[in-house]
């Protein structure tokens, strides 16, 4: 069997051949142009590599579903390149790209700047809604209200080529790809894991971000043992495009204190050291380096057949299909009485059968929804038809398994099962404006 390979990113570099790179990254429905405006200054110390995400600006389509996956293809990019040690910035998607460039291959970064990131972004049923909404509608609607995601109420009114440029952007991106993303999005958590980034960082955040505003940027800056934070006054999300000057600034600034080219005798080339980090705009008072707690090892609980217990899998299983606002409420409500049903459904219909490997889940929201119009049970048909969307059916597939039901389930169950998936297809593909 041929081994498949990995596929690199599309990139260009500006900039003197032997100076060290900086690495650009984008954020969610961007191109590598997002940084034009950055790329004459920072030439004259680095050398500017910027990539654009799959399907984006005429990039390759082929769709990554996760963070690691896309810092994967990056750092394979630059091992055929032959870069291995950088600085990184990166804007919202790419900031997260750059967190976990710092956690899995901290040898890789001698500096980081994070843009309009978080170490979780908004809700994992948000960014998994937006790809229903994309896989139902196209990028249009998406591409229509990014400037309000993105930008000042008085930036968009004074600068309408660029805001037309970004909706443009956003409109020419691979479908596929940009649902992908939102998986990668949906799936990026780690707040639990930031005190493990040891590299200078600096956090940047635009004052009137309503995406990830200034309370995620001090959550960073709280978690990540060497950060700063810098708050770019009347700049909302996308602020290296709003306020290109002030980013410009505070970036040579912190990677030229936070990163310096050295020269190595021993192979006659530039190598990169880290340097301390000044402050920059609002520095963070000095606490006290947190303790790292050891835990002992956790051995997963064995059932009677000396197989490990699938609740874990099954309850990771459940919030992906159904949602996490779905899987909270219904756990809310158990009690003593109804606790153990909830463990009996996580453990075995989501661990043991929806966790297996032989049908993926487009097949078994196929299947549960022909067994629940056969079965009658509309309450189950409503939150298994959302399920259905987010697991990659689109609603004229949804009708395509209604209408075969209605073949061998019955006519009056398929009427019925037709007005329940109806008003659950309007409510999540219809875009909020």
């Amino acid at each position: 069997m041929s081994e498949t390979k990995t596929p690199a990113l599309q990139y260009r570099f500006d900039g003197p051949e032997d100076a060290p790179v900086l690495i650009l990254g984008p954020s969610l429905g961007t191109t590598w142009h997002m940084w034009d405006r950055q790329v004459p200054e920072l030439t004259q110390q680095w050398r500017v590599f910027r990539f654009d995400l799959p399907g984006h600006g005429g990039a390759p389509a082929y769709p990554a579903g996760s963070v690691a996956e896309l810092a994967g293809r990056l750092l394979v990019t630059l091992d055929g390149l032959g870069v291995q040690r950088f600085g990184y910035a990166g804007c919202a998607l790419g900031g997260a790209l750059g967190i976990e460039l710092a956690l899995r291959h901290p040898e890789r970064i001698a500096s980081l700047a994070l843009i309009a990131a978080s170490p979780r972004f908004g809700t994992a049923d948000e960014f998994r809604q937006r790809g229903v909404i994309v896989r139902t509608n196209g990028l249009d609607p998406i591409a229509r209200t990014s400037p309000d995601r993105w930008f000042t109420n008085g930036f968009a009114a004074a600068q309408p080529a660029i805001t037309e440029w970004a909706v443009q952007m956003v409109r020419t991106t691979d479908p596929g790809c940009y649902i992908a993303a939102c998986e990668a999005l949906a799936s990026f958590d780690v707040r639990s894991q930031l005190a493990g980034v040891s590299v200078p960082t600096l956090v940047l955040v635009g004052s009137d971000d309503q995406v990830t505003g200034p309370a995620e940027a001090r959550t960073l800056v709280a978690g990540i043992p060497d950060a700063r934070l810098a708050v770019v006054p009347g700049a909302s999300h996308l602020v290296p495009v709003e306020q290109p000057a002030a980013v410009t600034d505070l970036l040579v600034r912190h990677f030229s204190t936070a990163w310096q080219p050295a020269y190595d005798s021993t192979t006659g080339q530039m190598a990169i050291v880290a340097a301390p980090v000044k402050p920059v705009l609002a520095p963070v008072p000095s606490q006290p380096a947190p303790i790292a707690e050891i835990a002992p090892a956790v051995v997963p609980q064995q059932t009677t057949t000396g197989r490990a217990d699938p609740y874990d899998a099954g309850i990771k299983v459940r919030r992906e299909v159904l949602g996490d606002a779905h899987v909270d409420r219904a756990l809310a409500q158990a009690d003593d009485f109804s606790g153990d049903f909830q463990e009996l459904i996580t453990r075995y219909a989501w661990g043991e059968i929806w966790g297996r490997p032989g049908l993926d889940r487009r097949a078994r929201s196929c299947v549960t929804l022909t067994a629940l119009v056969a079965g009658g049970h509309l309450d189950e048909l409503a939150f298994h038809t959302r399920a259905a969307l987010r697991n990659g059916l689109t609603p004229d597939e949804i009708k395509e398994v209604l209408l075969q039901a209605a073949v061998y389930c019955g006519v009056p169950a398929a009427n019925s099962a037709f007005k329940v998936a109806q008003k659950v297809i309007r409510e999540e593909t219809t875009p909020q404006e």
